[in-house]
C-alpha cells in the first residue's frame, strides 16, 4: 500500500453531555493542529468551569498511534484519559482534542462506571461533530525572479496546490501547501526551474 496522506478529523468544535448518579460529564471536542492550540483550549475550559473537579482529556496527532497525550486529572489511573483516547482510535479520527469536564455528584461511580462515563461522554461529543477528510501537507516557500513566474504558476495550476501567500515583485516569493504524497514530484519539478529556491517553512 502506498502512503496515504488523508485523515479524518472534525470540522468545528462540538459538545456532548452525560450524567450518571448525579455526576455531570461535559465533553468538548476540538480540531487541533499543534500542542499550543491544545494548551490554550485547556486553559480556556478551566476558566469556563472553575468549580469542576476534573478536566480529563486526550488528544492525538497524525496517523501513527505514538503521537498522543492523555490526562486522568486526578481520577483513578486509566479511568478517564485512556477511554477518551480509545474512542478517538475506534472512531479513526485524529488531529483532535477531547476534554471531559466532570462535576462530582456525591456518589462514587467506581472504576467501570468512570470508564463508561468518560467513554460515553466522548462518544456523545463526536456524535454531534461533522467528520471531514483532510490531507497532511507541508508548506514550501518558493523564491524566484519575476521572469520565472509562468514556469512556477504552471506547477501550481497543474498540481492544484493551494497558495498560502504570495508577493510578486522583481524577486517573487510564494508559500504553497503540498500534500505529502505529492512532495517528491513537486520538488523534482521545482529543481528544473533555473534560479528557483525552495525551502520548507
Amino acid at each position: 500500500m502506498l502512503f496515504d496522506d488523508t485523515y479524518k478529523t472534525i470540522e468545528v468544535p462540538s459538545e456532548g453531555f452525560f450524567k450518571d448518579k448525579g455526576s455531570k460529564f461535559l465533553s468538548y471536542a476540538y480540531p487541533v493542529r499543534n500542542e499550543t492550540e491544545v494548551k490554550a483550549l485547556l486553559l480556556n475550559l478551566r476558566e469556563l468551569h472553575p468549580k469542576a473537579v476534573h478536566h480529563c482529556y486526550a488528544y492525538r496527532f497524525g496517523l501513527d498511534r505514538m503521537s498522543y497525550r492523555m490526562s486522568d486529572d486526578g481520577e483513578p489511573s486509566g479511568t478517564a484519559g485512556r477511554p477518551i483516547l480509545n474512542t478517538l482510535y475506534s472512531r479513526d479520527v485524529t488531529n483532535l482534542l477531547v476534554v471531559v469536564v466532570r462535576y462530582f455528584g456525591g456518589t462514587l461511580l467506581g472504576v467501570p462506571g468512570l470508564i463508561n462515563a468518560y467513554k460515553t461522554a466522548t462518544e456523545y461529543a463526536l456524535d454531534e461533530a461533522q467528520v471531514v477528510v483532510n490531507h497532511f501537507f507541508e508548506c514550501y516557500e518558493l523564491s524566484f525572479e519575476y521572469i520565472r513566474m509562468n514556469d512556477v504558476m504552471r506547477i501550481v495550476k497543474e498540481m492544484e496546490l493551494p497558495v498560502r501567500s504570495q508577493n510578486f515583485e522583481m524577486q517573487c516569493t510564494m508559500v504553497l501547501e503540498v500534500r505529502t504524497t505529492l512532495t517528491e514530484r513537486f520538488v523534482s519539478r521545482c529543481e528544473k526551474i533555473d534560479g528557483l529556491e525552495i525551502r520548507l517553512v
